[in-house]
């Protein structure tokens, strides 16, 4: 065999192991597109996806669950899914905005600080005792829930040894602070905290039972980075009263004003989770006097095409035109599920696109609810991210 040959087979070798590796990630791709688990209306609705792929249904021995297999030209198996029939949910759609009062379950620890004690020396008490993300609960077994609790244990203690009862990443912990003599004569722990938050975002959704859905993702304290621990808060009515338009690399934001009165309650928080706040509000008629109520899509109806989100950035609730670029119905994070963009000439003039804000604004795609706006693109403000609502709901 000459050396021509021998080249020609080569080049044969690399071009067939080319062929079968761009097969091979053909197959990853269209794997992923398939969900890892299905929710289902009824049979007729299991999604034959896109040709060549077809789907093979089996009965599970349970009530109401099949398996179903997915086989790329009905031979090469590609993924088995588990699949539930479940009622069509409806909720009433959101878009409008709300004041959030959030109250943490004892006092946020952001960080640890030098104190200049009374003889000129610097020494930090609390360094490498309490962390960054530390729930601080009671203080001498005295319960603790405000800055302001907290500083009256430590000051009333008088120098002596301070236990701390700290919930840390859900664990019950005890430690020991000796706090310092301050210049000014005041004893002080040297810990930095924090105990509630506030701020201005979306409805997404109200069930007819008076349960609430907002923001498409949870709140986070702005220093720690840690999901917020919170005992409840309170849903208010808020106005916006500006916008500062997002442009490229410096997000915008609804600029808003929340009345903190009772009479402007809409209702209570329950839970502050990784895809979004939850509660009940007290008045379920008044609010949804003038909204609509949807079916909710399951992540599998969802579509890369045109959609919308229901938001107010001018004192009126409105539907604006989006698209949907792309869809991720197994990604691990569940608030990045889509990624949208806004195609409205009017929103974008308003906005520059998605701002602060703007979170939990109702994506609507043919007439069902499809899910929520969550996350801004920095470097593009029309395009961010949306949660799928049937992954919201939970």
């Amino acid at each position: 065999m000459n050396a021509r040959q021998k080249y020609r087979r080569f080049v044969c070798f690399l071009l067939v192991l080319s062929i079968l590796a761009l097969g091979c990630c053909g197959v990853e791709v269209i794997r992923d597109q398939i969900p890892d688990q299905m929710k289902i209306s009824d049979q007729e609705e299991i999604p034959e996806l896109f040709h060549p792929v077809f789907a093979d249904l089996v009965k599970s021995q349970k009530e109401g669950e099949y398996t179903l297999s997915y086989r790329l030209f009905g031979k090469i198996p590609l993924k088995t899914v588990e699949v539930t029939v479940v009622p069509r949910k409806k909720v009433y759609a959101g878009g409008t905005p709300i004041g959030i009062y959030l109250e943490t379950d004892g006092v946020l620890v952001i960080d640890t600080g030098t104190i200049t004690g009374k003889d000129g020396r610097e020494c930090c008490p609390a360094e490498n005792i309490v962390r960054s993300g530390d729930y601080i609960q009671e203080v001498n077994g005295e319960k603790v829930s405000t800055k302001e609790e907290l500083i009256a244990c430590i000051g009333k203690n008088n120098g002596d040894d301070l236990v701390l009862e700290v919930d840390r990443k859900g664990e019950q912990v005890r430690l020991s602070v000796t706090p310092v003599l301050d210049q000014e004569g005041k004893y002080r722990a040297g810990i930095w905290v924090r105990n509630d938050t506030q701020g201005i975002g979306t409805l997404t959704y109200l069930e007819e039972d008076g349960s609430f859905g907002a923001l498409g993702h949870g709140i986070s304290d702005v220093d720690t980075g840690e999901l917020l621990d919170v005992k409840g808060g309170t849903l208010y009515d808020a106005d916006v009263v500006s916008v500062v338009k997002g442009k490229q690399g410096i997000p915008g934001e609804l600029s808003g004003v929340i009345h903190y009165s009772e009479g402007y309650k809409i209702g209570e928080i329950e839970k502050n989770e990784k895809n979004g706040i939850f509660g009940k509000v007290s008045s379920l008629p008044a609010l949804v006097r003038d909204t609509e109520l949807y079916e909710v899509a399951h992540k599998q109806e969802v579509q890369t095409r045109k959609a919308s989100i229901l938001c107010s950035v001018d004192g009126a609730c409105k539907e604006y035109e989006i698209e949907i670029k792309e869809i991720r119905v197994n990604g691990k994070d569940v608030n990045k599920g889509m990624v949208i963009e806004v195609t409205d000439p009017e929103l974008l003039e308003k906005t520059g696109g998605i701002v602060q804000g703007m979170s939990g604004s109702p994506i609507i795609q043919n007439g069902r609810i499809a899910g929520a706006v969550t996350h801004v693109f920095v470097n593009n403000p029309a395009k961010g991210y949306g949660i799928f609502l049937e992954n919201m709901m939970g």
